[in-house]
């Protein structure tokens, strides 16, 4: 992958995340400054989404763990985990936010 198609790809799922929090009726504010997007739940947890641009990965960081995420067959897959990237923010917004958060 280039830089320019990593680009694309974070651009699209930084504006996917954000649309389907515009569309969830949680009281999750969500903030995108310089290529990271900060995720405020009610209840005052904070979930970090940035961009490694050398590496080619999304990183998040939530109140229990730091999660890196690689571009594989169409999904951000978490290097250590395993994790889907829109499902694991779903679950951990569930878990830590309290918010039901379809992604």
């Amino acid at each position: 992958m280039n830089d320019s198609e990593f680009h694309a790809l974070a651009d699209a799922i930084y504006q996917h995340i954000e649309e389907c929090i515009d569309q969830s009726g949680e009281d999750i504010e969500c903030e995108t400054v310089g290529g990271v997007m900060t995720l405020t739940f009610e209840n005052g947890i904070k979930f970090v989404i940035n961009r490694q641009e050398p590496l080619h990965q999304i990183w998040l960081a939530t109140r229990e763990n730091g999660h890196h995420f690689a571009y594989r067959d169409g999904q951000w897959i978490d290097n250590r985990q395993g994790h889907e990237l829109l499902a694991w923010v779903s679950l951990q917004a569930k878990r830590q936010g309290g918010a039901e958060l379809v992604l």
